[in-house]
């Protein structure tokens, strides 16, 4: 006799939602700033792109993920499949796109707040990874694992695509200086 998988509280059948709104969020958002200031572009720039691509991808996201979801679920009745463990698409997509919006948000505080002669990309990259540690942290207490472990796995994840973009910005930049 099989035993039936335990069943996820409320946030746990969320969670995915929530922390991948979260964490492409904060890591969308900090890539644009980092490939924006990578081009040398102006405050501004930083803001308007900044922005843009924040509300952009976060309905993208919330929208993929309700689609899915829903395609998920009809794919499930269409086999007879139970729907005992059923979430709501609706529900889903609201969370990912506000986890997006809020912890996304994140790398433009500096430039929204700080003074403009301030070393606003390192405040930026600082308050990153505190919010990508932090989403971590947040995921170890409901996945019960290592919370060192978590943090770090988004922070590296995170410090990878900061990188990349940062490069290109820069790249792009220098052929077009030629």
């Amino acid at each position: 006799m099989s035993n039936p998988q335990p069943s996820l509280n409320r946030s746990g059948r969320y969670i995915k939602d929530m922390v991948y709104g979260a964490n492409d969020g904060i890591i969308t958002t900090f890539a644009v700033v980092a490939g924006v200031t990578g081009g040398q572009l102006s405050l501004n720039a930083v803001l308007t792109i900044g922005l843009a691509s924040l509300f952009a991808d976060g309905f993208s996201m919330a929208a993929s993920d309700f689609l899915g979801s829903r395609s998920e679920q009809h794919a499930r009745e269409a086999q007879g499949a139970m729907l005992e463990e059923s979430r709501s698409a609706l529900t889903g997509a609201a969370l990912t796109f506000t986890a997006f919006l809020l912890a996304g948000a994140v790398p433009l505080l500096p430039y929204l707040l700080a003074h403009r002669d301030s070393p606003l990309f390192f405040y930026a990259a600082l308050a990153t990874a505190a919010a990508l540690a932090g989403v971590g942290a947040l995921r170890a207490l409901v996945t019960k694992r290592s919370l060192t472990w978590s943090a770090l796995e988004m922070l590296a994840i995170g410090g990878f695509a900061a990188v990349l973009a940062y490069a290109v910005g820069y790249q792009i930049n220098a052929l077009t200086a030629v």
